[in-house]
């Protein structure tokens, strides 16, 4: 079996990125910190897949949790230092988007 050739630390971020919705959770903390409903309404992703990309993240140390303790109880996300880091590139992907993507009502 051939070894990749493969920076295993770019694999293992374009692996974390990879992840369905991952990216378009951390693009959406790009605008600030928001609660579960808005990212989950903002970006139409289920809330059981919302709850475990938020979770890895969080272990991953991309994103922070804030509890408010008020009545009820709020919780708020936000990026960290290392999430916000990925802004410039997703950014890129944005752009690169906006010039090779098009989307299928855009295709005759």
């Amino acid at each position: 079996m051939k070894k990749s050739t493969i920076c295993p630390r770019f694999e293992k971020a374009i692996s974390l990125l990879h992840q369905r919705w991952t990216a378009l959770v951390i693009y959406q903390l790009l605008t600030g910190s928001q609660r579960f409903n808005t990212i989950q309404s903002s970006i139409g992703i289920s809330g059981k897949v919302l709850s475990e990309r938020l979770k890895d993240l969080e272990h991953q140390g991309i994103i922070a949790r804030k509890v408010i303790p008020e009545t009820p109880v709020l919780i708020e996300y936000s990026l960290t230092e290392k999430g916000i880091s990925l802004g410039p590139i997703l950014k890129e992907i944005e752009n690169w988007s906006q010039l090779w993507v098009k989307l299928e009502s855009e295709e005759t």
